[in-house]
């Protein structure tokens, strides 16, 4: 983060403790987009995670005393949004699709992106179990590191690694088998 950006929102930080209520929508504003990535990456559906990221918030407004610096807000946040959307996941065990109207437009187009192959690898992403689904949103979405990933769930960076490296090979199994099934499908 940039020095000037930093003391921005350590200031933004300072004030939104002391009950500054610009101070604290500016906080959220910068970090909607990081809370709501995640949401949505991990539960495919729009309203649950618009509804995820403002619970976050209020639990961040609830606990703003405990945040130090611009640097721990941005881990709790993660970790909060993290450990909501295993929650949720847990909650509903849903496997959800989502309606066309609610996918939300690439943030960069690839003109060599296949649409199918898109579609069947977040259906295939969506299928892992929890945690092993939200290591590889962490990794692959958000680009964390394993050690990065290994902080905000708790849990040794060789755990993480091997669980990317296990979910990634459930995944080829599962790409494999499910575009065989749809090669035969088409011919």
């Amino acid at each position: 983060m940039e020095a000037h950006q930093e003391g921005r929102l350590e200031a933004a930080l300072e004030k939104a403790v002391q009950g500054d209520q610009t101070a604290f929508a500016e906080i959220v504003q910068e970090h909607q987009g990081m809370v709501f990535s995640i949401a949505y990456h991990f539960l495919q559906n729009r309203s649950l995670a618009e509804e995820l990221a403002q619970e976050v918030f209020l639990h961040l407004y609830q606990n703003l005393g405990s945040i130090q610096s611009p640097a721990h807000l941005k881990y709790w946040l993660r970790r909060v949004a993290v450990h909501r959307c295993i929650d949720q996941g847990r909650r509903q065990k849903f496997r959800q699709e989502v309606a066309l109207e609610d996918v939300p437009e690439p943030a960069m187009a690839s003109s060599s992106a296949d649409p199918i192959l898109s579609e069947r690898l977040q259906k295939t992403v969506a299928s892992l179990p929890e945690k092993q689904r939200m290591i590889v949103v962490l990794r692959y979405q958000e680009e964390l590191g394993p050690g990065e990933i290994a902080e905000l769930l708790k849990m040794p960076v060789n755990t993480v690694k091997s669980t990317l490296n296990r979910s990634l090979a459930e995944l080829r199994k599962k790409l494999a088998r499910s575009f065989g099934e749809m090669k035969y499908a088409i011919f």
